[in-house]
């Protein structure tokens, strides 16, 4: 199974990829979309096009993304939430169930603790995936996404395995 983790942002959206295939987790691939400047529609349009390049290119059986918290303006974040509907909707157009993951939730769960700093963030996906590249700080931080979101998966293909097992 595939996983496609996005970290949306209006500026710059992470992205990235990981497979998980018999309990073993391995980098597929990441990197960072740029909208550039100009209207804000054409901005999100960008964000848009490039997602969907992402999932054509790398055809991922799942997706989930960062929850956006409240920032200091209200403008600032009006404009975050435009760029994460954009990155809810590619992977949903694409026929994929979109998990929804608050920022405490993806560190807790691949840091340990729900107020990581981003280098902390960085070392636990570079020793999940040793030797990689990571593009900047947005791409581990949606590798961390996929990472979460990968776990949530396993987790859930336990309990229905345990489940059946039980008859219920």
């Amino acid at each position: 199974m595939r996983v496609l983790g996005i970290d949306p942002g209006l500026r710059s959206t992470g992205w990235g990829v990981i497979e998980q295939a018999n309990g073993r987790l391995a980098h597929v691939a990441n990197g960072i979309c740029r909208s550039g400047d100009g209207a804000l529609a054409e901005r999100l349009l960008s964000l848009h096009d490039q997602l969907c390049e992402i999932v054509t290119r790398h055809a991922p059986d799942a997706a989930a993304v960062e929850q956006t918290f409240v920032n200091r303006d209200g403008a600032g974040t009006l404009k975050l939430g435009q760029a994460r509907g954009v990155a809810v909707l590619v992977p949903a157009r694409a026929g994929m169930t979109v998990g929804e993951y608050a920022p405490n939730a993806v560190k807790k769960a691949v840091v340990g603790v729900g107020h990581a700093d981003k280098r902390q963030i960085d070392h636990m996906v570079r020793l999940q995936f040793p030797g990689i590249e990571i593009a900047g700080p947005d791409a581990a931080d949606a590798l961390a996404i996929a990472l979460c979101h990968a776990f949530h998966l396993a987790a859930g293909g336990r309990l229905a395995a345990a489940l059946a097992r039980a008859g219920a």
